[in-house]
């Protein structure tokens, strides 16, 4: 196969936990050839979605790829386009995710589909499984935030196109920046976030669960948050440990598996702190290689199983 991967620069990649980084080098193990581009460099060019492009090998040293010369060519010549562009979902990435939906009823193969990411915030898209949540507000009134504060007596906020821990506040009712705050996240009453009940189970770690195809991958990742941090995102200094599912668990990714499949989505990362589902996502869902290293189990190789199948 010819895979094409959409993601953010190769230089910046972190290949010690990257998880595309897993894909590709399990895919050059069996052979498929790599390609890669950023999502800028999509173009609709004499009725055709193209890319501009280069072909890339693995080097097992510093740097870690060798890239060819740059090249236009359709999508649709590709086995499988992946889309790997990190958050946040911008404009830039909307117009992505509509170039690459005209690619789709060109013939490409594009995973997840284009239009599920723009259906799926992964923020929002917890309202679709509401036995599975904590209390939840999506607002950009301050005075409901503050209502809901009052009522959960603690509270966190968060933007809906963000990843990473980005912009996320713990809330309390005597907080004496509490307004300071919520002007920021809201931008002073512009922009939606999202308020939910704190989950004091965070403490045990923010779970990230995988769903490759409607299958559950067995392990999570449990992203514990460092001292005195709210956030277990690994981004924002959390220690990730990784566990078999619980029960409740594999109930939550067992109960979701069979409409994100239907709805084209490949791959998915769940949230999970405690017992609560608290995020969907579908962008550039990670983890891959700190569960295969810790567990034996090899994501990377379900991940392109299921691909080689599709």
């Amino acid at each position: 196969m010819n895979l094409l991967f959409i993601a953010d620069p190769l230089a910046t990649f972190k290949i010690y936990k990257d998880s595309t980084y897993a894909m590709m080098v399990e895919a050059a193990r069996r052979g498929h050839g790599l390609y890669a581009m950023l999502a800028g460099d999509l173009a609709w060019r004499e009725g055709r979605i193209v890319g501009r492009l280069r072909a890339i090998k693995l080097t097992g040293g510093d740097p870690w790829f060798a890239e060819g010369e740059t090249e236009w060519r359709g999508l649709a010549e590709f086995d499988a386009v992946i889309m790997r562009t990190d958050p946040p979902f911008d404009q830039a990435y909307l117009y992505a995710t509509w170039l690459l939906e005209m690619a789709e009823r060109q013939g490409a193969k594009v995973f997840n589909r284009p239009q599920s990411l723009r259906d799926y915030n992964e923020k929002l898209a917890i309202a679709r499984f509401p036995q599975f949540i904590a209390p939840t507000l999506v607002s950009n009134d301050a005075v409901l935030i503050r209502e809901f504060l009052a009522q959960q007596g603690d509270i966190v906020v968060k933007p809906l196109n963000a990843m990473g821990g980005s912009g996320i506040f713990r809330l309390r009712p005597d907080d004496a920046n509490l307004g300071a705050i919520l002007e920021t996240v809201t931008h002073n009453g512009s922009e939606t976030i999202m308020a939910q009940r704190y989950l004091p189970a965070i403490k045990d770690g923010d779970k990230r669960i995988l769903i490759i195809d409607g299958e559950v991958v067995p392990f999570c990742l449990a992203r514990i948050p460092a001292e005195g941090e709210t956030r277990g995102n690994l981004a924002a200094g959390g220690t990730g440990v990784a566990r078999r599912l619980t029960d409740h668990d594999s109930e939550i990714a067992r109960a979701l598996g069979p409409t994100l499949k239907q709805a084209g989505l490949l791959l998915v990362g769940l949230d999970v702190i405690g017992d609560c589902l608290t995020e969907v996502n579908v962008t550039s869902p990670t983890c891959f290689q700190e569960i295969t290293q810790q567990t034996g189990f090899d994501v990377a190789a379900m991940f392109v199983d299921t691909l080689e199948r599709q």
